[in-house]
């Protein structure tokens, strides 16, 4: 349910040359962020397969959670990129699929 005074959270994404910026509703990306915190840091220095992430952060919300959240594909992705501008999270530097790990790794 959409509320029109909710509070929103600007979601920035690391990209050069994209400024733009998503604002979404800051339940959601408080939500979203504590779970994306928990799952990457369970996975260690090893980093979570961003391939992973969707799924994963699936498996700790409750049918409530998803419903209300809507695409949990694109809010997710958009946290994570939040995230990653923050400094919460960051991107192995390897060849091959994107991992993430705790920037403080």
């Amino acid at each position: 349910m959409k509320r029109p005074t909710e509070p929103k959270t600007a979601c920035r994404t690391p990209a050069e040359g994209r400024d733009g910026v998503t604002n979404i509703p800051s339940w959601k990306f408080d939500l979203l962020r504590a779970i994306i915190l928990k799952v990457v840091e369970e996975a260690g220095s090893d980093g979570l397969p961003f391939s992973q992430l969707k799924d994963t952060v699936r498996l700790h919300l409750t049918g409530e959670d998803l419903a209300e959240l809507g695409s949990l594909g694109w809010h997710t992705t958009c946290v994570k990129l939040e995230m990653e501008v923050a400094g919460d999270i960051k991107r192995l530097d390897a060849k091959g699929p994107q991992r993430i790990v705790l920037a403080s790794l």
